[in-house]
């Protein structure tokens, strides 16, 4: 049996499925011991299913443990050992300002203080010549500072390696046989580039530490929970990672390589919110994934984007990842006024201990409890009854903070819209300021507090349209349980494209070999030749340019990048040499597919039923709204605004003026009556 759990930070959700249909199981997070949580869903489900409990289960874990560490800096002790000379590559970075009009700007303490860097003699050239040899005396000198240092990990990036590993093999080496977790730049990022290349491998040694002990803790106490009386010595067959790339990963491989786990659990909301677009027909989609912390936002035209410039925590990764822009807005969102007086919403967050003020802890007030005191949840509570909501709590100390706002639903309204105009501004940025019209786009919906935000997003943008998936509170986690085997890796060649066809033959040998690393790390992960898939890839630039583009390696490679230089500046030269910088192999193992069943039809346009009306403030005022039960809907019906959509894992609300309609497999289309629902997808 497979599960799959994401780690967020107010809830942790489980997918599984039984007896042939997806179910879900949503249970508290625990920041302090994410393992737990796990533990806490697998008994649950355990106890679901009864004596039909499998004996054992493949795990497949999207967590937040790395992102979590980076953030609060709470990583290893890490000591860095590069050529001798360049101890201070970290600290220089780019020698760009991020703000560069911002006097007071300070950049963020590095990873690694100067005191635990330490620079070795040796030196390869350029070319890969070795200038200066790495001695065994140098290595002995070097495991002895490091002793003194007493690092939990040690990171490992020499000058070229990307040319000749000689010596960081042989350095790296040296260091795992005296015991440390190392990180050696040509096994986490063979390529150019020196800070980012120095500062992924320091961020995977910083890691390392943290995901090593969460993953042996996950695996113990899943184990247990699953087999609580102990008599199968192994009850957890096999335990995979979600990575940033939008595949999974052995545990394993997962805690020797933690830097690829960083957008764990949003990697997987862009997998699931891409099989909804899928399932309704819809090409272009902006994913909107607002969960209790923070809301995630991707562009999806026809694949997701892959980016290897990502930033995080202010932090430089060059490891694929997908293209996912976050922000400090999410349903746990703490409300409050600045020095001059102005309503403040995040990044803070009251995340799942204490909480918002209705979930019966928190003291602070959030953007849940603003939806709660406008009667936002028509039910007063959440999953389904388990989760009661304190609204006159709520109420009362929002009234006690609401400052020089004349009502609590004035306050509760503004603490909305400043909400709205961060996450707007997130939209605006991988659409608009990327040169993508919006009005050509859908809105997937997703995470706990995505379908009560959804429809005035994408009025403000002008939308086509929003999709509310099935599941939505949990959509990460249906993307986790789809998510195949995947893994990048990848060489830098720089080699000048005078006449392609050579420059393609040359190339090659380098594909070449990257995929028959790829093959053999398939086999390992137990994946037959006809569940293997390959994709070759190159980075190219003219000659002479800092920064290069993607492109699928078959066909006329060269004219593709003409053309995609085109798309992405506004002009092209066909006339210029082109440079190979990087070749680039993806190995996908495909996994068993979990899908949706398709729901009971309904009469073709057919009005669905309210399972009660309820009052709710709406548009500046307090409205009568119908409210439906998701679980009730059927393929085909129908219903207008305004409503609230109440189901386990989310709330949604379709204000006047929207219409909704349901599709085969229970997704729920939204459009305004100008626009016309239904008019977009199947």
């Amino acid at each position: 049996m497979r599960i799959a759990t994401d780690t967020g930070g107010t809830f942790t959700d489980c997918v599984f499925v039984s007896n042939g249909k997806l179910e879900i199981l949503k249970v508290p997070s625990q920041p302090k011991e994410p393992a737990a949580a796990i533990a806490s869903a697998l008994e649950q489900v355990r106890a679901r299913l009864g004596p039909s409990s499998p004996p054992e289960i493949d795990l497949v874990c999207g967590t937040t443990v790395g992102t979590n560490a980076l953030l609060e800096r709470r990583g290893g002790r890490v000591l860095l050992i590069t050529t001798s000379g360049f101890e201070d590559v970290l600290e220089i970075g780019r020698q760009a300002r991020p703000r560069l009009y911002d006097l007071l700007f300070e950049n963020p303490a590095v990873l690694v203080p100067g005191e635990r860097r330490l620079g070795a003699a040796e030196r390869i050239a350029a070319d890969g010549r070795t200038l200066k040899r790495l001695t065994s005396a140098e290595i002995r000198s070097l495991l002895s500072r490091a002793r003194r240092v007493r690092p939990e990990a040690v990171a490992v990036c020499f000058l070229f390696s990307f040319r000749n590993s000689s010596h960081e093999a042989a350095l790296g080496k040296a260091l795992r046989r005296a015991g440390y977790l190392v990180s050696v730049s040509h096994e986490i990022l063979p390529e150019f580039r020196e800070f980012e290349r120095t500062a992924t491998t320091v961020i995977n040694a910083y890691l390392a530490p943290v995901m090593t002990a969460h993953l042996s803790e996950a695996e113990t106490r899943a184990g247990r929970a699953w087999r609580p009386n102990g008599k199968l010595r192994k009850t957890v067959a096999r335990v995979r990672v979600m990575q940033s790339n939008g595949g999974i990963i052995a545990a394993e491989r997962a805690a020797a390589e933690p830097v690829r786990t960083v957008l764990s659990g949003p990697a997987g909301g862009v997998l699931g919110a891409a099989h909804a677009a899928a399932l309704a027909g819809i090409e272009k989609v902006l994913t909107f994934d607002m969960g209790g912390t923070s809301t995630d936002v991707a562009l999806l035209s026809g694949e997701a984007q892959i980016t290897t410039e990502a930033r995080v925590a202010d932090l430089p990764l060059a490891v694929p990842m997908l293209d996912i822009h976050t922000v400090g807005a999410g349903g746990g969102s703490i409300a409050r006024f600045d020095a001059g007086g102005a309503l403040r919403v995040g990044p803070e967050s009251a995340g799942a201990d204490p909480g918002p003020i209705c979930y019966g802890r928190g003291e602070l007030p959030t953007v849940t409890d603003a939806h709660a005191v406008l009667g936002h949840f028509a039910a007063r509570t959440l999953l389904n009854g388990a989760f009661p909501l304190d609204v006159a709590r709520a109420e009362r100390e929002l009234r006690r903070r609401k400052g020089s706002f004349a009502t609590l639903e004035e306050f509760a309204r503004a603490i909305i819209g400043v909400s709205n105009s961060v996450m707007e501004r997130a939209l605006r940025l991988i659409s608009i300021e990327r040169g993508h019209d919006p009005r050509d786009y859908v809105l997937v919906a997703f995470g706990g507090a995505g379908g009560l935000h959804a429809c005035d997003l994408a009025q403000a943008l002008e939308l086509r349209g929003v999709l509310l998936p099935v599941f939505p509170g949990a959509l990460s986690a249906v993307g986790i349980l789809r998510a195949d085997v995947r893994r990048d890796f990848s060489q830098t060649v720089l080699l000048p494209v005078y006449r392609p066809h050579a420059a393609r033959q040359a190339a090659g040998r380098f594909l070449r070999r990257l995929q028959r690393q790829a093959e053999a790390f398939l086999r390992r992960e137990g994946f037959q030749a006809s569940e293997q898939r390959f994709e070759h890839r190159l980075d190219l630039r003219y000659i002479g340019q800092a920064y290069d583009l993607s492109i699928p390696a078959d066909g006329d490679y060269v004219a593709a990048f003409h053309r995609a230089h085109e798309r992405a500046y506004g002009h092209a030269d066909a006339e210029r040499p082109v440079e190979i910088v990087s070749v680039r192999c993806r190995a996908t193992g495909i996994s068993p597919r979990a899908d949706l069943p398709e729901l009971p039809r309904a009469r073709e346009g057919a009005v669905a039923r309210p399972s009660a009306i309820g009052n709710s403030h709406l548009a500046k005022k307090q409205q009568r709204v119908a409210v439906y039960e998701r679980e009730r809907l059927h393929a085909g019906e129908r219903f207008a605004g305004p409503a609230i959509v109440t189901e386990y894992s989310a709330t949604s609300l379709v204000p006047a003026g929207w219409r909704a309609r349901v599709d085969l497999y229970g997704q729920i289309h939204l459009a305004t009556a100008r626009k016309g629902a239904g008019r977009y997808g199947r």
